[in-house]
């Protein structure tokens, strides 16, 4: 059972190369990821609206599968109830709640005040801060899922070092330098 819960917000969704991190790391149990399908609609729409003609569809689809229990649904219900500096944010926390998460990986973690969120404990973490706390619980795996992730990529099939780039691109600096620090200097084993 994973250790870790969290609602991905659509905003960590739309870049490639960071919601291909998080879902590898999920897919190596260190956490448990949710959405709902507001969420993903969302996503889906930024995308295309960034990259028109890109069939996102498929993407979204490919990650239902992958990830069966991770639609949080029933969610409505909740969200008149949550207040949020933004209300177009109350979904999130709604989905949250709904689904028994610890945690919303978002961007716009401001939009996600502590005393605003439901239930108590509850917290939004920044995309750059939780690839990092789970790089603490876990260097090899993440190291592991970094190079099969850069493995894997296509158009051009990019080296590790060169996914780091990407990734510090799409939001997570620090989690990239990291990465890069620690591939310079392997763990025992990695």
């Amino acid at each position: 059972m994973p250790r870790y819960t969290a609602v991905l917000d659509a905003c960590v969704l739309v870049p490639v190369a960071l919601a291909d991190t998080l879902l590898r790391v999920a897919e190596k149990g260190l956490y448990r990821p949710l959405w709902s399908d507001r969420i993903l609609g969302e996503a889906q729409a930024a995308i295309e609206e960034i990259h028109p003609g890109i069939d996102a569809a498929k993407r979204f689809a490919s990650m239902r599968e992958a990830f069966d229990d991770a639609l949080v649904t029933g969610w409505e219900e909740r969200e008149p109830g949550i207040r949020l500096p933004d209300e177009d944010d109350r979904h999130v926390d709604a989905a949250a709640v709904q689904g028994g998460a610890q945690g919303i990986i978002t961007a716009n973690v401001k939009e996600f005040p502590v005393a605003a969120l439901k239930p108590p404990g509850l917290e939004a973490v920044h995309p750059d801060d939780f690839p990092l706390d789970q790089l603490d619980l876990s260097p090899p795996t993440l190291l592991q899922v970094i190079r099969e992730q850069a493995a894997h990529t296509r158009r051009p099939p990019p080296a590790p070092r060169d996914l780091a780039t990407l990734l510090s691109r799409a939001g997570v600096p620090d989690f990239a330098d990291e990465i890069l620090r620690l591939m310079a200097a392997p763990l025992d084993g990695t």
